[in-house]
């Protein structure tokens, strides 16, 4: 797999490996040409090194008997950040990271699949991030990002999109989704938007007064 080293633009998402599922290749490789910052999670890096990807950042709390240090000749130049600290996911301190270093966007793979609460951890803390670090989860079936109070995309039709409330959701309007809502609410448990879907070619909007709330944009 080629380097990412083509374009070096702040302005352009970084990319942080994690250490759940892998991704097929194409989707990584799609992403590592625009990312100007490569971060690995702990222990991926082992997974990572056979793809022949050039990693800048190795970050985690490395407390598997895992040592991070050979990697310092096969990766040269590579920063190597050792995060002990264990009231937050090594995610979560990749994205303290990169809000230190002034990046304001970051494409999030291998952040699902194997473990449940890993995934479920993992995609629900995007939401403490909302107005420090614009992030995007992507696996070969979902991007994943929190939506701002209004959004507007253009889609084709009959793309599968769902909305996922974190916790409470209030004042939910859309429009060119297959199933509409129009001051509706959504709660974590009890009633989401799962597997609507685009009505035609063209924007849809979606608006909500309060709370957090996830797209999904899916693939069958």
């Amino acid at each position: 797999m080629s380097s990412h080293h083509i374009v070096r633009d702040d302005q352009e998402p970084a990319l942080i490996i994690a250490n759940g599922a892998a991704c097929q290749p194409e989707l990584l490789g799609q992403l590592l040409e625009w990312s100007p910052l490569v971060i690995v999670l702990d222990s991926a890096i082992e997974r990572v090194m056979e793809l022949d990807i050039k990693v800048d950042v190795l970050l985690g709390d490395f407390d598997r008997d895992f040592n991070p240090e050979k990697y310092q000749t096969t990766q040269f130049p590579i920063e190597i950040i050792h995060t002990p600290d264990q009231n937050k996911t090594d995610l979560e301190k990749a994205f303290d990271y990169l809000i230190s270093r002034n990046i304001p966007a970051v494409n999030v793979v291998w952040a699902t699949g194997k473990r449940a609460d890993h995934t479920i951890t993992n995609i629900t803390n995007i939401t403490r991030y909302r107005d420090l670090l614009k992030i995007v989860i992507l696996d070969d079936h979902s991007k994943v990002f929190l939506l701002p109070k209004k959004f507007e995309k253009w889609y084709p039709a009959h793309t599968p999109i769902s909305l996922i409330p974190i916790g409470h959701v209030t004042g939910i309007h859309s429009s060119n989704l297959f199933y509409p809502l129009q001051d509706d609410t959504l709660t974590i448990g009890y009633r989401t938007g799962s597997s609507n879907h685009v009505t035609q070619d063209g924007i849809v909007t979606i608006e909500h007064e309060e709370g957090d709330l996830l797209l999904m944009e899916c693939i069958d």
